[in-house]
């Protein structure tokens, strides 16, 4: 008979032991599963605020225009680059923008602007523009010398919708550039720092007053999926194929916040390890009682003419289909509760508006990394402290092992 048949035999003949070992496994793979799938599902809730309703998943500018921006660094033919990019498949959405600096005034109070010219229509699609108005309303269609401003930059302006605003810059052929607008809309993007110096024109409005034709200085892409950005960043590169042109992917144009990401994930895989340490010292301690209980019957085996290494192995066989079995519960039981709690996920103690958006509930999210990461640090856990009980198994002494009662 196999190592592998006695082996599953072994593991029912002391059902409670196997039953409390199990569950250990068991609770260590749920716990682990879910951990992860919480995580990830808030990680990307995040990055999904910070990009899909700001700066986009990917980033078109002219060449080296994210190192040094300027007013002359610009995509040209912004519709046609977009068209392109409109075919790739996992694109969403796309929007122009242009930016350049000025100072903006309302009665006698003036104050540093951020000029940002963008599609109103396109920008709602790509970044949900529209819900971030929070007084007045969005900008028209059609350019019509309408302004929105960052509830900062209104609240130093002590400016309210309806009134009028002058902007003074300085055009790309080197003129000063000077216009009035009507206010329309106050807006919180989400980005407080950024609210304080935003100042919005329709796309068509922000070239005229800024001499720029039919140029923008960034093209925002939207992807269907925060999974395929850097599949369809490559497919991008690879369709526009022009030198001139930096394709970038928000891990790139938003480095810092990227880095600060990553640093705080850190937390979860050291949640993790806490986890399955206390999951092998589960293991450890009943498998190796276990062994002692079984001296005898290991001494027997011996005696019979059993090598040492098939009653290591069978102790690992033994070991092994214990966790098994509790990682196959646990698939069952974490895919449903993560499930559940990325559809209603859990209420937080006090809701939050960001970028636009109410956040009112914390969610999981069900992929494949809170499945096999757990699947395989359970199970190795598991091997790596059944070793020690197992050499002590295999290195039994038949004839004082007989001697035992």
């Amino acid at each position: 008979m196999s190592n592998v048949t006695v082996a599953w035999r072994n593991i029912f003949r002391q059902k409670r032991r196997t039953i409390l070992t199990v569950l250990t496994m068991f609770g260590g793979f749920t716990l682990s599963a879910i951990s992860i799938g919480w995580a990830d599902g808030t990680y990307n809730r995040i990055i999904n605020m910070f990009t899909r309703n700001r700066l986009g998943h990917i980033q078109i500018h002219a060449a080296d225009y994210l190192d040094r921006p300027s007013l002359y660094k610009r995509i040209q033919d912004y519709r046609q680059v977009g068209g392109a990019v409109s075919s790739i498949e996992g694109v969403l959405s796309w929007s122009p923008r242009l930016y350049s600096a000025g100072l903006v005034s309302v009665g006698d109070k003036t104050a540093g602007a951020r000029i940002i010219g963008i599609d109103p229509e396109r920008e709602s699609q790509a970044t949900r523009f529209e819900k971030k108005i929070i007084e007045g309303t969005t900008l028209s269609p059609a350019a019509s010398h309408q302004a929105a401003l960052g509830k900062g930059l209104a609240r130093t302006l002590e400016a309210s919708v309806g009134d009028e605003i002058v902007v003074v810059s300085q055009g790309a052929d080197g003129s000063i550039a000077n216009d009035l607008y009507t206010i329309v809309g106050i807006l919180d993007s989400g980005d407080p720092i950024g609210d304080q110096v935003s100042f919005y024109l329709h796309l068509e409005d922000a070239q005229e007053l800024l001499v720029l034709g039919s140029a923008v200085h960034e093209i925002a892409v939207v992807a269907s999926d925060l999974g395929s950005v850097a599949d369809v960043t490559e497919q991008i590169r690879t369709t526009l194929n022009q030198p001139g042109l930096d394709v970038s992917p928000w891990q790139e144009f938003a480095r810092s916040f990227y880095v600060a990401m990553q640093a705080d994930k850190q937390g979860a895989w050291i949640m993790l390890a806490i986890i399955i340490l206390i999951v092998a010292i589960g293991v450890l301690n009943t498998v190796l009682m276990t062994v002692l209980e079984r001296t005898r019957e290991y001494g027997l085996l011996r005696a019979l003419g059993t090598r040492p290494k098939q009653i290591f192995r069978l102790v690992l066989w033994e070991v092994t289909f214990m966790a098994l079995i509790g990682v196959v519960i646990g698939v069952g039981l974490s895919l449903v509760l993560n499930y559940w709690m990325s559809h209603h996920g859990i209420p937080m103690p006090q809701s939050f508006t960001y970028g636009g958006m109410e956040f009112t509930h914390y969610y999981s999210e069900v992929n494949a990394r809170c499945l096999y990461i757990p699947g395989i640090t359970v199970l190795l856990s598991a091997l790596l402290v059944g070793i020690f009980p197992a050499a002590k198994a295999a290195r039994t002494a038949p004839a004082q092992a007989m001697r035992m009662h």
